[in-house]
């Protein structure tokens, strides 16, 4: 068995984070093994200014990362899964998924509240995702949803000197930086529907290193990997990129998946919402028909 693992993470408090979460859990099971973690900036760390949505490539925050797993600068890449392009890179594999207890989004005031209806008239939101704002302006039709760039830490902060009246954040980044108590409202994410994979962390490998994907084969959490897959099927299925404004989300119960979908036009036009169940074992099919009612 290897002696030193290498594993390649962003550089934000977040991404270090989720890292020292693999890190702990492989050191529990391999305690002789040392690891090392290496740093390196993704572009979507460098660039704070493009809003998400004017992105024309995928991997803006991993491809980076996924150069130095090729280039056996590392022997594993720990990402937020949403992150991922649906379309995994040739020569590499997803080794594990894990640690998926938050898929949903929040939103976090200065101040706490506990209903939409409590925001002012005209409100201020503060998110990069059209995602996130197509589903905020059929809550409130009258809420101003503007860009906002920057690590977790950033844009509380940009909050907090009164840039904007509320953000909308994923919940697992604020549980995982022991934020928690600045969430005001978790929303359902079979009614506000979060990214594919959301909340899930992937342990990314080579496709040809039988002993690292052996080893990482152990963190991943078998229903995680079923409720991700389904979902990031769908939105292979319809074709569009990891900022359109469409969401997906799956649950396990008794046996079966459900799977929530929503997908709509840049400007909120043409909304679509739709859900599908069934047994597990046909999770791929019922991706595909969730995929093709959205369409």
């Amino acid at each position: 068995m290897k002696k030193t693992l290498t594993i390649a993470t962003r550089t934000g408090s977040l991404a270090i984070a989720q890292t020292q979460i693999v890190v702990a859990a492989l050191q529990k099971l391999y305690p002789d093994i040392k690891i090392r973690i290496k740093k390196i900036a993704s572009q979507g760390d460098k660039d704070r200014r493009t809003t998400l949505w004017e992105l024309k490539e995928t991997g803006f925050f991993t491809s980076i990362l996924e150069d130095a797993l090729l280039a056996k600068e590392a022997d594993i890449a720990v990402h937020s899964y949403k992150d991922l392009p649906t379309a995994i890179r040739d020569g590499l594999t997803i080794g594990a998924v894990l640690d998926r207890k938050f898929p949903e989004d929040c939103l976090v005031t200065a101040s706490l509240i506990k209903s939409l209806d409590e925001l002012p008239k005209e409100a201020i939101v503060g998110t990069s995702s059209l995602r996130r704002t197509v589903q905020l302006k059929r809550l409130r039709n009258d809420l101003q949803c503007v860009p906002i760039r920057g690590n977790v830490t950033t844009r509380l902060k940009k909050l907090e000197q009164g840039d904007f009246d509320a953000i909308v954040l994923a919940r697992a980044g604020l549980e995982r930086l022991g934020l928690s108590d600045k969430i005001s409202i978790i929303f359902d994410p079979t009614k506000f529907i979060p990214s594919p994979a959301q909340g899930a962390l992937a342990v990314e490998v080579r496709a040809d290193d039988n002993e690292t994907k052996e080893i990482v084969s152990k963190l991943d959490d078998k229903d995680y990997r079923i409720t991700t897959t389904a979902e990031r099927l769908v939105f292979s299925a319809l074709g569009c990129g990891c900022h359109a404004p469409a969401g997906v989300f799956a649950r396990l119960s008794e046996g079966k998946i459900t799977i929530w979908g929503c997908f709509s036009d840049p400007d909120g036009s043409n909304f679509r919402y739709a859900t599908i169940s069934g047994p597990i074992a046909n999770s791929a099919k019922l991706a595909q028909s969730l995929a093709d009612k959205l369409r």
